[in-house]
């Protein structure tokens, strides 16, 4: 046996015998219940980085516990391989093509995981840029295509010019690229979507169902897809066309006093043919297209308009109204057409006033009597006014007869209304998985036969630094021939969106080789809903919402029997260093590298789980570091020195116990329990490890008592419990200690230890005893000591005697279990 703790040389063994006797590999089936826990997968950039091993330090010891509580664990690793990043890494780095620099990484970071003992199925490992993956991302865009979930239209989108790539718009943050920060720009391209609108209303009340889900993301989730209720209303423009608004206020519309409408809105060109205006308001719309959503719609930005010179008739009242054009009006949300309600509504109060607009009270406090001039917009109820029929009907109301009022006259009609738009998933970049589409010129748009996937990506490209797709001048690529008619046909160069892929790679985990299916539908239906699955936040409505959306078409489709994909989500932290995220720019990046070679992965992954809870953000400090791998040499001392004690010991005491026995019996038991209750119902890690602290704590005293006062069978006891406890935390240490006691089999195929619920009541408590507030004394007394005889025992102590001696006892307290109180004066 080693004398010290050599970590390199014991986490190298380990590794080697875990591999050798294919330890972590899962048949696919048991009558055990299942338990299917997972990690977001990465991106391989190159290296893992902190957050990468606390991320997955956190599923190793979610998978490893459930596994020693009895399921049969599912725990698989793969790579989210496509993307834009590669592609620019490789021109950055002299990398012959994306697919060389992602292989790669892929390689190193392999390697990195398997160094931290994680306990994966690597017969399960998939790559999103293999053919035999990218095979069945692109067979599951024919089935959208098919049953008409899949589109190509023009629209005007988000272009990062940087990139050289259409964004969607969950990928526009602040408006700017979330990748490199460039400001995006709009364009109109046509483009390949989704329509992942056709799903908000489910998408929206099954996140009732995801109980196991924080609200912070299902209140994410809820806001982007933003269901409005209100009703859609007819205006006629004097060109004879219908310019249909939504509101969620219909019971303002006898206030409506201009109408506002996109830039981008069809209408306008018309709008203002022969216009005097004309060329100004050509020149602002083209001003204002090219300006990214977040520059025309933040709280920020300035509220710029145009009057067109044309007007249009309100239908309840027939006004004519001014028509404008404005940059805070989208053609993405709602119609592209606003009313505006300048009374009502401070946005369009401050626009009224700044285009000196005309402004109609039409709804009044109760309190009011008479007219008054608004200040600003009044939003709050009241009464309707200068509403014709409805005038005298309180607002609420008023909101649901507007609305009968319209649809029975055939000016409008009541609806719900989503801010989620949908989803665009062309890019106009080589590094992804082709769009299985073919364009002839005889039969049109035409799907690849779905015998003729997988539409390959050629390897053999030229990438330029400038941006451009290779795909565009790759004839061997670009030219085919129709499966309908047999004619020349060109293939679509766009490739799909990297969120394509990962929205459906975990049931490629339930039969990764599959090669007739994209998943085999009975494992799928065994393994699925996935029951905890772990990353960051910031996926809350990308990854999580098109996953949540592919999961319920194949659903309707018939290929899954789950609608939802994940039971449970934990969004872990960020690490932290000197208060700041890590980053390479701020140069407080801690290598994971450095830590495994001056410490070892044991330590590593305990500081990350002691540290913090996983859900709040984790401060690296170097000192902690030091402190979890201190905590993991007193384990090997602690074993170690009580060898030839325990070793003829049973793994339990046998006969009844008493005095110190019987305390370390009971702190053992406790300790299990406290463990077993963090790790099922909380993951609460760092209070579990500090639990297991304590009984090292407990047991160092207890093996340095004379052997005649200790029982071997509770020493033996405790130190199995401690590696018991702590093998999904530490499997290296936890697992060559297993060995040193005299076990063959390996400690990750053990049972999780059971706790005695009769050993874990407390016969005796110490009770403190205070005066005036300060503790003087403590006592040891049995657990169910009255009150009364609680002051009786703490008047008797010498101590307290002394103290209290001469003086006026004014009060005496008593918390049994807890302590007692005299106030003396």
């Amino acid at each position: 046996m080693k004398e010290y703790y050599n970590f390199k040389e014991i986490e190298k063994e380990c590794q080697e015998r875990w591999e050798a006797e294919d330890i972590y590999s899962i048949p696919d089936y048991s009558d055990k219940p299942k338990y299917y826990c997972l990690e977001m997968f990465p991106y391989p950039s190159g290296k893992l980085h902190m957050g990468h091993l606390r991320n997955y330090s956190i599923g190793d010891v979610v998978a490893r516990f459930n596994t020693m509580q009895g399921y049969h664990v599912i725990h698989p690793m793969g790579w989210d391989a496509f993307g834009l990043p590669a592609e620019n890494a490789a021109m950055k780095h002299g990398a012959e093509s994306p697919y060389q620099w992602t292989w790669d990484n892929i390689n190193a970071m392999r390697s990195q995981l398997k160094q931290m003992g994680f306990s994966y199925d690597w017969n399960r490992e998939v790559a999103t840029c293999h053919p035999g993956y990218y095979k069945w991302s692109q067979w599951l865009f024919l089935q959208l295509y098919k049953n008409g979930f899949a589109y190509k239209g023009k629209a005007a989108v988000n272009w990062c010019p940087s990139c050289a790539t259409v964004l969607a718009n969950e990928q526009v943050k602040e408006g700017c690229c979330e990748r490199c920060d460039t400001p995006v720009e709009r364009r109109d391209l046509e483009q390949w979507f989704l329509k992942i609108t056709d799903y908000a209303e489910r998408l929206l009340n099954d996140l009732d169902k995801l109980t196991g889900w924080p609200d912070k993301v299902k209140t994410m989730q809820e806001n982007w897809i933003g269901r409005s209720e209100g009703s859609e209303i007819k205006f006629e423009a004097e060109t004879g066309d219908e310019i249909t608004v939504f509101t969620t206020r219909p019971d303002t519309v006898y206030g409506v006093t201009y109408m506002v409408l996109a830039p981008e809105h069809p209408l306008v060109g018309k709008l203002i043919q022969d216009k005097p205006e004309a060329e100004k308001v050509r020149a602002f719309v083209e001003k204002i297209r090219n300006l990214s959503e977040m520059a025309r719609t933040s709280g920020e930005a300035e509220k710029e308009g145009l009057v067109t010179g044309a007007y249009c008739t309100n239908p309840v009242n027939g006004e004519k109204v001014p028509v404008l054009v404005a940059n805070y009006v989208l053609m993405e949300y709602g119609t592209g057409a606003v009313m505006g309600v300048p009374a009502h509504d401070q946005r369009d109060f401050e626009f009224a006033t700044k285009y000196n607009l005309s402004i109609r009270e039409v709804i009044r406090p109760k309190s009011q009597e008479g007219d008054y001039e608004l200040k600003e917009a009044y939003t709050g109820e009241g009464v309707m006014v200068n509403s014709g029929p409805f005038n005298g009907v309180p607002n609420q109301e008023g909101i649901s007869k507007v609305i009968k009022y319209l649809e029975d006259n055939n000016l409008g009609k009541g609806h719900v209304n989503y801010r989620l738009r949908d989803w665009l998933i062309s890019r106009q970049r080589y590094w992804g998985a082709p769009i299985p589409i073919i364009y002839c010129d005889h039969c049109g748009t035409v799907p690849v036969p779905e015998e003729d996937l997988p539409v390959v990506l050629p390897l053999d490209v030229q990438l330029e630094q400038v941006g451009k797709n290779p795909l565009n001048s790759n004839e061997d690529f670009i030219y085919t021939t129709c499966p309908v008619c047999g004619a020349r046909a060109r293939r679509e160069t766009d490739t799909m969106d990297t969120f394509v892929c990962s929205s459906w790679y975990y049931y490629r985990y339930t039969s990764p080789r599959d090669e007739k299916n994209a998943w085999d539908q009975d494992k799928a239906a065994y393994w699925l809903p996935v029951d905890q699955y772990i990353g960051g936040v910031e996926h809350a409505i990308l990854h999580l919402l098109y996953s949540r959306f592919f999961t319920k078409v194949f659903y309707d489709m018939g290929y899954l029997k789950n609608d939802e994909p994940f039971m449970n989500l934990l969004t872990q932290g960020m690490v932290l260093k000197d208060g700041t995220k890590m980053s390479k720019s701020k140069g407080n990046v801690v290598s994971p590298e450095d830590i495994l070679d001056r410490y070892g992965a044991d330590t590593a992954r305990m500081f990350i789980l002691f540290a913090a809870p996983p859900e709040r953000d984790l401060e690296w400090s170097d000192r902690a570091v030091e402190g979890c791998h201190r905590f993991l040499k007193r384990i090997w001392r602690l074993v170690t020195s009580v060898e030839e004690s325990i070793e003829n010991a049973p793994s339990s005491p046998q006969g009844e116990l008493t005095g110190v026995n019987k305390e370390i019996h009971r702190i053992n038991h406790q300790t299990r329990k406290k463990v077993k209750d963090d790790l099922s119902q909380r993951f609460n890690f760092n209070t579990a490890v500090s639990a297991v602290m304590e009984l090292v704590n407990s047991l160092n005293q207890f093996k340095d008592l004379p052997e005649s006062d200790r029982d071997h069978a509770v020493l033996r006891e405790g130190v199995e419990t401690v590696l018991l406890l702590l093998a999904p935390f530490a499997p290296h240490i936890t697992e060559e200690l297993w060995k040193y006691i005299g076990y063959d089999e390996s400690i990750h195929r053990q049972p999780w230890p059971d706790y005695d619920q009769a050993a874990i009541v407390e016969e005796e408590v110490t009770v403190v005893v205070q005066i005036n507030g300060k503790v003087r004394e403590k006592m040891l007394v049995p657990v169910d000591t009255s009150q009364e005889a609680l002051k009786e025992k703490a008047l008797e102590l010498p101590k307290i005697k002394e103290l209290t001696e001469g003086k006026n006892i004014a009060k005496l307290i008593a918390v049994p279990k807890k302590l007692v109180n005299i106030v003396v004066k």
